[in-house]
């Protein structure tokens, strides 16, 4: 077996582990050259891809990473950058252990002195299993609209119905009018939250690599936006990803009837399953994909540092982020959406 790092200027090399990635159930969109590509377009965090291959030169084995650097934060090489997944995917164990030991030594090189998975194979040897802080909410969807509806639980099936019922425009689309207003709903939604936003830059390279296999959604009353949902597709899997909402969007049920109506057309697109996405366990939004009838599962990250240093942490609900929170809710809303990309880019 050869572990190697991929070129991936050469557009063979590319739609050769496109290829690979997309015929393994196991995969995610975060695996894909497309994913860590945007990324480093949108934010200038390198993207690098580990692949290991059988002494025929068949793939074996491949590990997405961005390499992360920010002056608050420091460096780290995660697998992958701003996603919720990646990891190792590999044909078996040995093949997962060679890339795992090149990804340390590679981190080392980079003088990074952390390193992450978020999913995939994980190792043991030398690195930390962290579990019980993320739950992840995917099932599969019913047959129809009608049988979706009737699996909400009841309580939550009445509120869906009132979104439904409030005559609420629907639109789904890749063009420029509708990342405008998106990344402007985000924007209101993280602030709201205490975090800053991501690099516009990021959304448009996402939507534009991915194609067909990226798309927003627009729910507005009479012309005016009032929720925005930004969803991945992959191997028959939608996952709305991002999120934005006006304060409106709580009275007038958009939220609600935006996710139902995002289910019946991931289901007219050929997709079996939908794929909420990971919450922070006790939070508010786990709670709410409970409601929709999903259970979270426990996801387990890896992480692993140098000696002499901690594992970068950027989770806002660590209390030594509690009084940055505070004040950054406190921004004017512009002068956040100005400054937060330049600290953003830096979380990864």
């Amino acid at each position: 077996m050869i572990v190697s790092r991929a070129n991936l200027d050469d557009a063979r090399t590319v739609a050769e582990l496109e290829a690979w990635i997309g015929a393994r159930p196991d995969s995610t969109p975060f695996h894909r050259p497309a994913w860590i590509s945007a990324v480093a377009r949108g934010t200038g965090q390198e993207a690098m891809m580990l692949v290991c291959r059988h002494g025929g030169g068949d793939i074996a084995g491949v590990l997405p990473l961005n390499l992360i650097h920010s002056p608050l934060f420091g460096r780290a090489l995660v697998s992958s950058g701003f996603a919720v997944d990646g990891g190792i995917l590999a044909d078996d164990a040995a093949v997962a252990e060679a890339l795992a030991q090149e990804f340390w030594r590679l981190a080392q090189v980079l003088s990074c002195p952390t390193a992450e998975l978020r999913g995939g194979a994980l190792p043991r040897e030398g690195w930390t299993l962290k579990s019980g802080v993320y739950l992840n909410f995917a099932k599969a969807l019913e047959a129809d609209d009608d049988a979706q509806l009737l699996a909400i639980p009841r309580k939550h099936r009445a509120e869906v119905r009132k979104g439904l019922d409030n005559g609420l425009e629907m639109e789904f689309r890749r063009d420029q009018r509708l990342l405008d207003i998106h990344y402007r709903l985000y924007a209101e939604n993280v602030h709201r939250l205490g975090t800053p936003v991501f690099p516009k830059a990021m959304f448009a390279e996402v939507l534009a690599t991915f194609g067909a296999d990226a798309d927003i959604a627009l729910v507005s009353k009479d012309g005016a936006p009032l929720t925005t949902i930004f969803s991945l597709y992959h191997n028959g899997v939608c996952m709305p990803y991002w999120q934005g909402a006006t304060l409106a969007a709580r009275k007038m049920r958009s939220n609600e009837a935006g996710y139902f109506q995002l289910m019946s057309h991931a289901r007219e697109r050929g997709c079996t399953h939908f794929d909420f996405g990971r919450s922070k366990v006790g939070t508010g939004p786990a709670a709410w994909k409970k409601t929709w009838g999903w259970e979270g599962e426990p996801l387990t990250y890896a992480t692993r540092a140098a000696e002499g240093y901690d594992a970068r942490d950027i989770n806002p609900l660590s209390p030594q982020y509690q009084r940055k929170v505070a004040l950054w809710k406190k921004l004017p809303l512009p002068i956040a959406s100005f400054i937060g990309p330049y600290i953003a880019r830096g979380l990864g």
